[in-house]
């Protein structure tokens, strides 16, 4: 049996993977923290593939609850450290606090629920790992100073864990994305989307089944560990 588990699976990014996962024979555990609506669809869509499905309402920000869940998911090889939060504040506007909650979600949810599989994974002899970071990471981005930092800390973290569990064949790897149509992006302007698109040679947004479909692919490669996989239409070569 292979399971794999999708952090912040209710919409967007997470639920494209959860459904690409079912659709390439995988059964799909995955957490969220609020959306009871969305992981009820979630859940369906998965189950219409024909996969098993396992919801956790879990914050992957709380060590507890991170255990609670890995405990009851059972058969995983693949993590895919998706859930994530933004804030959009000058740096001057930005409370630690506000600082302290995007890096709980961001970084430290990612390295809660690695450490968590890590075991699992050498029980089985293998296991892979996968990030979802951001374009912000690589480049930073104006106003966006703790969610950029988040994931530029997110990519250190891939790096070190891929040497790290190397050895143990336990691949990690990250993808990099641009901008892309989720609920997440709705905030932005249709002035601000059009002036990030022109700097996107594709020029247009990523969807949310072609990050799920890189991460597919980074999960199944089995000689690619350490990667910075980055789809962004062209805006970061």
């Amino acid at each position: 049996m292979s399971t794999v588990l999708v952090t912040g699976g209710s919409r967007g990014i997470g639920r494209a993977v959860c459904i690409a996962f079912a659709r390439a024979g995988y059964d799909v555990a995955f957490c969220y923290s609020k959306d009871d609506d969305g992981a009820r669809e979630t859940e369906r869509l998965i189950e219409k593939e024909g996969a098993g499905a396992q919801v956790f309402r879990c914050d992957v920000s709380d060590e507890k609850q991170v255990r609670e869940m890995f405990a009851n998911v059972f058969g995983l090889s693949v993590l895919v450290n998706n859930a994530g939060a933004a804030l959009f504040k000058e740096i001057q506007n930005t409370s630690l606090a506000d600082w302290r909650r995007i890096f709980s979600i961001n970084t430290e949810g990612a390295f809660l629920c690695t450490r968590e599989a890590i075991p699992k994974f050498l029980n089985r002899g293998e296991g892979s790992i996968v990030n979802i970071s951001s374009l912000w990471g690589e480049t930073g981005a104006s106003c966006e100073a703790a969610y950029s930092a988040s994931k530029a800390a997110l990519i250190g973290f891939t790096k070190a864990s891929a040497k790290e569990l190397a050895p143990s064949n336990i691949r990690v790897n990250c993808i990099s994305c641009g901008i892309v149509s989720t609920q997440m992006n709705a905030r932005l302007s249709e002035e601000e989307r059009s002036e990030f698109l022109r700097g996107v040679p594709l020029g247009r947004e990523a969807l949310p089944e072609e990050i799920a479909a890189a991460a597919l692919y980074l999960a199944q490669s089995r000689y690619v560990t350490g990667e910075v996989l980055r789809v962004n239409g062209g805006a970061l070569m």
